[in-house]
């Protein structure tokens, strides 16, 4: 009985470990379902999250690329008026009947001025288009330039060379003072416009011609195509026009993901604009291109301009490291900046600013903006080069040199009013520069 009764006992003790055993188990197989189950809508959450984000990140470049590039409506625009026989140019043909002169890479920064990299047989240039509003300087207009959908109405039939040679002489009057040597540049413009080289300037080259004439970047172009500081115009259609490519730009700088770009302090961001430049010699040898822009630029052969965004990303270099620049909207005629800043009404300084560095004071008592700016060109351009220059600078070099860009950069005032001090600072920082380089390939 007792074998019997102790059998009895082992197979219950036996029987409870098997379901303690298996209440374990099941209790471990929901624990683990409860956890694979947590960790599976995890990655489904983030899953979604990183699809949804992406997608509206790809909508909202989309969106934008779409509102920006309008190039080939700008084509065909002036395709249509080319065909029509309201415009002619040396590019309209390759442009619209051969489709040799192609739109490639959009770079287009405000949708009324559109900016693409194009292909023109072997060439490789840049073409920029105005679409249907183009910026057109009045005198006593507002500080904004007046928005005027060009028409290509001007000159208008029957008006015959001369006229038109007189209608270039006054609108550039207008555009850059009564210089002595006006004429000359009334003659460079009607060369250009007669696009065939036949001798002859047709009512529809003439019109394109008129169109140029209201940009600035054009008229930088004439008033210093005998200098090496902008790229060649290689043709035009209407008032789009095709410029020389500039191999590199900006002149620094690394372009971010805009969602990168709002973590990264901004000393930061300063230094990694440094780090993709290059050799120190060929640094010196493009920032003395930009210092004879502000020479070239200022009291030059016709006129004064000013340079109302000095910015990296408005200048670029070329395979031989000469400076060039790449978008001469906001260098203005001095003579049409102070027409139009004066009429600008204002409370404080901040109103009277045009471009991201052309500002003047306001005059409270009249309210209305003084038409002298508050730092000359030379400042604006020390500022956009001390980072870029000193870093890497050699160090017989590297204190004066320090010390005359921070001289330069303090300075204010009209040009006029300190013009030795400019002058001689200018020529400081030149001399540093090409002392160091003129022994080497890379003057």
């Amino acid at each position: 009985m007792n074998g019997v009764q102790d059998a009895k006992t082992k197979c219950q003790n036996s029987n409870m470990l098997l379901l303690i055993s298996l209440n374990f188990f099941s209790a471990s197989v929901v624990q683990y379902r409860a956890r694979f189950s947590y960790l599976h809508m995890k990655y489904l959450f983030f899953s979604w999250l990183a699809v949804f984000v992406g997608s509206w990140i790809v909508y909202v470049e989309y969106s934008s690329y779409t509102e920006l590039c309008r190039g080939h409506e700008c084509k065909n625009s002036i395709c249509d008026k080319y065909r029509k026989g309201v415009i002619d140019g040396s590019a309209c043909s390759s442009l619209c009947e051969k489709d040799t002169l192609y739109l490639g890479k959009c770079f287009t920064a405000k949708p009324n001025s559109q900016v693409y990299s194009g292909s023109w047989g072997d060439l490789e240039g840049v073409i920029k288009c105005q679409m249907e509003e183009a910026p057109h300087y009045d005198l006593g207009s507002e500080m904004e330039p007046r928005k005027e959908a060009v028409a290509f109405n001007k000159p208008t039939k029957g008006t015959s060379v001369e006229k038109f040679r007189e209608m270039i002489f006054n609108h550039l009057k207008a555009k850059v003072g009564d210089q002595a040597n006006l004429a000359d540049l009334a003659t460079k413009v009607l060369s250009i416009a007669d696009a065939n080289k036949d001798g002859h300037i047709s009512l529809p080259e003439a019109r394109s011609t008129w169109a140029l004439l209201q940009l600035n970047e054009f008229l930088l172009a004439l008033v210093l195509q005998d200098r090496e500081h902008t790229p060649k115009l290689l043709g035009f259609c209407g008032d789009l026009y095709v410029m020389e490519k500039v191999p590199y730009s900006p002149l620094y700088g690394i372009s971010l993901p805009w969602i990168i770009e709002v973590w990264i302090p901004a000393g930061l961001r300063r230094s990694m604009d440094q780090w993709f430049t290059p050799s120190w010699p060929h640094k010196a040898k493009i920032s003395i291109g930009l210092l004879e822009l502000v020479e070239d630029v200022f009291h030059g052969t016709f006129g004064s301009f000013l340079m109302c965004d000095v910015s990296a990303t408005s200048f670029g270099y070329n395979d031989r490291h000469d400076f060039k620049v790449m978008d001469a909207q906001y260098i203005v005629p001095e003579v049409i900046f102070q027409e139009v800043i004066r009429q600008q009404r204002c409370d404080v300084d901040e109103d009277c600013l045009y471009g991201a560095d052309c500002l003047t004071s306001c005059d409270l008592t009249k309210h209305r903006c003084t038409p002298e700016v508050t730092r000359p060109n030379l400042a604006k351009a020390c500022d956009a080069l001390k980072d870029y220059i000193l870093r890497g600078a050699p160090a017989d070099v590297s204190e004066e040199l320090e010390k005359q860009l921070y001289a330069c950069v303090a300075l204010k005032g009209a040009a006029e009013q300190m013009e030795i001090e400019h002058s001689l600072i200018l020529n400081n920082i030149k001399t540093l520069l090409w002392k160091k380089i003129s022994h080497t390939k890379d003057s």
